[in-house]
């Protein structure tokens, strides 16, 4: 496990957009598979993106085509860039990180989770 550190949440309207960061600290590499899930009310934890060392991506469904996910290795460091945000949108966005090149969709995967941070979309 990694300690993970998120920032960048907050209020939005509709159609704004976020850019959530999230680094890793002590010991890490660049084979660490890192990326966001989320938690909106009355659903499953779902995925939003995830990314491997080797910049191979794969992004949920709930937000493909508006999000999209960096990697900076030499800081160990993601970012979430998402556009054309939307009320349902809103929820508790988590970092998680596992030392893996294997990208997988179940949050059950990941072994290092952040604490969350909140995205709110008004319309």
């Amino acid at each position: 496990q990694v300690p993970l550190v998120e920032s960048g949440g907050g209020s939005v309207q509709t159609g704004g957009s976020l850019t959530l960061s999230c680094a890793a600290s002590g010991r890490t590499s660049s084979t660490y598979v890192m990326g966001w899930f989320r938690q909106v009310p009355g659903k499953e934890r779902e995925l939003v993106a995830v990314i491997s060392g080797t910049g191979s991506s794969r992004y949920g469904g709930s937000m493909e085509g508006r999000s999209t996910i960096t990697r900076h290795n030499g800081k160990h460091t993601v970012t979430l860039q998402m556009n054309s945000l939307r009320p349902e949108d809103t929820g508790v966005y988590y970092c998680v990180a596992r030392q893996t090149n294997t990208i997988m969709n179940a949050a059950r995967f990941y072994d290092s989770w952040g604490q969350g941070t909140q995205v709110t979309v008004s319309s």
